[in-house]
């Protein structure tokens, strides 16, 4: 699947491994499909807010708002979700009333999978041409920064086991109309951050099958982040380690391992993802990634 292909979805779901740089790559991924002219959003659930720190912003709780390189970003808190979906089912007064009281606030924390739910509904609401939220636009593209693995998959099923549940009625209803748009492939794409390591890329095997059994959707695509340039040849760390002194010759011969450990993770993945392209990105040694290096990382995006 190519970029452009990616990018005519109307949901984009990161996930992977915690760790691994996904909001990085979240957040390129969203100034690449930017430069093609897309309107993009990058939401974050569970009142995370680490995309606009990534562009040097800080963001205002669930508002919408445009970061410097013309990404829109949105913290997605479902208690808030709660109040905005109960303010457009109910009328004013007694949505008022209800969002006062404290029983919204225990009915999501007493509900197991609603907060997921909450989330997820707001994802599908920002993907929508005829937005409930009053006076906001609609988006081209959503790409959600989901949680780390498990968690990532258990927000992408909420909507179908809740719509088994409920057996009829409004929840239902939503809920189905949701899980149409996650499980569907033609919509929907889902995009794996890993790392060239032999844990993360075991959890990438796993996130596919577990991706498969929950919503039907194979990945679209994995992205390989960090990963160290092979500077030497093994001939070369011999030659080092005759010519120079014992500190920079363990350096080298440090660096040479690691390309070639990470080299193998790589042939590892692509063997276990037969069909599933695999992208790497390079590593930047950078305590905190900048404007450049994040536009870089777009442009190989």
């Amino acid at each position: 699947m190519t970029a452009g292909d990616l990018f005519d979805r109307e949901l984009l779901v990161v996930t992977g491994k915690g760790g691994v740089g996904k909001t990085t790559v979240a957040t390129a991924l969203a100034l690449a499909a930017v430069r093609r002219g897309r309107r993009v959003i990058v939401a974050e659930v569970a009142a995370r807010d680490d995309v606009s720190r990534v562009l040097g912003e800080e963001a205002e709780p669930f508002a919408e708002r445009e970061l410097p390189g013309g990404v829109h970003h949105i913290s997605i808190d479902p208690e808030q979700a709660l109040a905005e979906y109960v303010r457009d089912q109910l009328p004013g007064a007694l949505a008022s009333l209800l969002i006062a009281s404290r029983s919204m606030g225990l009915l999501a924390a007493a509900t197991p999978g609603l907060r997921e739910l909450l989330s997820i509904g707001k994802v599908w609401e920002l993907a929508q041409d005829a937005r409930r939220t009053p006076g906001a636009l609609p988006y081209d593209l959503v790409i959600l920064d989901a949680p780390a693995t498990g968690h990532g998959v258990a927000i992408l099923q909420a909507p179908a086991t809740f719509a088994q549940a409920a057996h009829g009625g409004p929840v239902a209803r939503q809920a189905g109309i949701i899980d149409a748009l996650v499980r569907d492939g033609e919509r929907t794409a889902v995009v794996a951050v890993t790392q060239a390591q032999e844990m993360p890329v075991s959890e990438t095997l796993e996130l596919r099958d577990a991706l498969r059994a929950a919503i039907g959707l194979d990945l679209a695509r994995v992205v390989v982040n960090a990963v160290a340039p092979a500077r030497f040849t093994a001939a070369e760390v011999q030659e080092v380690s005759r010519a120079v002194g014992s500190g920079a010759a363990r350096a080298v011969a440090w660096q040479h391992r690691l390309a070639s450990a990470q080299r193998g993770q790589i042939a590892r993945l692509r063997r276990g993802l037969d069909g599933v392209a695999v992208q790497t990105l390079p590593f930047r040694a950078a305590p905190r990634l900048g404007r450049e290096d994040l536009d870089a990382l777009a442009a190989r995006l």
